[in-house]
C-alpha cells in the first residue's frame, strides 16, 4: 500500500520546537518533492515549506521563514519539518505530501498549484499554555 504517515505532533507551549516526520511506505521518495501543509479550523489548507527531490531547494512561506527547517534524509525514505519558536497561531493540522517531479522550483507545490499525487493522513499540533 503506497501512504505517507506523518509523525511527531503533539501539543507544546508558545516558544517550544516541535520535529515533525513523513514517511513513505511502498514507494521511493528519490523522484518526489515533498511538501507540508497545515489546515486551521475555519481556513483554508496552506502550504508551509517544500524541498525538491534532491533536497537542494526548498521553499518557505513567509509566516514560517526563519522559524522552520525543511530537511530530507532519502536512505530513510522520510522528510522533515523542524518547528522553531512555535505561536498559538501554528495551531493546525499538518500534512504532508508528494509530488511526482524532480523540479529545482517547488514553489507551485506549496501554493498548490500543482496537485501532489499523495498525501498524508494529517497530524494534529497545538500551541498552547
Amino acid at each position: 500500500q503506497l501512504q505517507l504517515v506523518e509523525s511527531g505532533g503533539g501539543l507544546v507551549q508558545p516558544g517550544g520546537s516541535l520535529r515533525l516526520s513523513c514517511a513513505a511506505s511502498g514507494f521511493t521518495l528519490d523522484y518526489y518533492a515533498i511538501g507540508w501543509f497545515r489546515q486551521a479550523p475555519g481556513k483554508e489548507r496552506e502550504g508551509v515549506s517544500c524541498i525538491s527531490s534532491s533536497g537542494g531547494s526548498t521553499y518557505y512561506a513567509d509566516a514560517v521563514k526563519d522559524r522552520f527547517t525543511i530537511s530530507r534524509d532519502n536512505a530513510k525514505n522520510t522528510v522533515y519539518l523542524q518547528m522553531n519558536s512555535l505561536t498559538p497561531e501554528d495551531t493546525a493540522v499538518y500534512y504532508c505530501a508528494a509530488l511526482l517531479s524532480t523540479a529545482r522550483n517547488v514553489q507551485a507545490l506549496c501554493h498548490m498549484t500543482l496537485r501532489p499525487h499523495y498525501w498524508g493522513q494529517g497530524i494534529q499540533v497545538t500551541v498552547s499554555s
